[in-house]
């Protein structure tokens, strides 16, 4: 969007076109520059990056973060910084775990958000992850569970597929990194989590590490 200006100059009128100012611009991937250096630096600020993560470029793990944000605020989770996400990203809080101020480490997997929260030793969210759990059809179980295996390339006999970076938390239901990982529920039931962010939890999470889905 642009707006217009009609500048007098003798008995002539020129429309002048401004640039729409930076607040209202749409952020999304392959785009770089300050703008999505501070949409990353506001993301980390809230756990849905790493803090150091700010590479100024709109890349797969920045889209994902939107989508994590998106989803804890409900909004539509399409991996674009729109003005309405920029807009409510700058009002927001850090998720808050539903578990309240449980002091040790654990895992919540909020299934209406499709968000997952790393929770530290102090009961304080270390990290908020998009995740997508089962489609229709299948289910990823709610309940209090606890990681009882971990393997980083596991192969799932049912599905025929490979899962990278896997914690087994009920049956063959495991937290792990997978290729796609939409705005929606599409999984057989697990928990599928962005490449960047699968690997980082699963050095984090080792075996016994609760977790709650809901």
């Amino acid at each position: 969007m642009k707006r217009l200006a009609a500048v007098a100059v003798g008995a002539l009128a020129i429309v002048v076109l401004f640039p729409a100012t930076a607040s209202a611009r749409t952020l999304s991937q392959g785009m770089c520059g300050s703008a999505v250096h501070h949409l990353q630096h506001e993301l980390g600020l809230h756990k849905y990056l790493p803090a150091s993560y700010t590479p100024g470029c709109y890349d797969y793990r920045t889209m994902q973060a939107v989508m994590a944000y998106q989803g804890w605020a409900r909004l539509t989770r399409d991996g674009v910084a729109g003005p309405t996400t920029q807009a409510r990203l700058k009002k927001a809080v850090t998720p808050r775990p539903w578990t309240g101020h449980r002091h040790f480490a654990h895992v919540e997997v909020h299934k209406g958000r499709q968000v997952l929260l790393l929770i530290g030793k102090l009961g304080k969210v270390r990290r908020a992850i998009h995740v997508s759990t089962a489609a229709p059809g299948h289910v990823t179980p709610t309940g209090h569970w606890h990681v009882y295996s971990k393997s980083r390339m596991s192969w799932s006999i049912p599905f025929h597929v490979w899962l990278p970076w896997a914690s087994y938390i009920v049956g063959g239901i495991a937290m792990h990194s997978f290729a796609s990982v939409p705005g929606y529920p599409a999984s057989h039931g697990c928990i599928r989590m962005p490449a960047p962010e699968a690997r980082w939890m699963y050095k984090r999470t080792p075996i016994g590490t609760p977790v709650w889905v809901k």
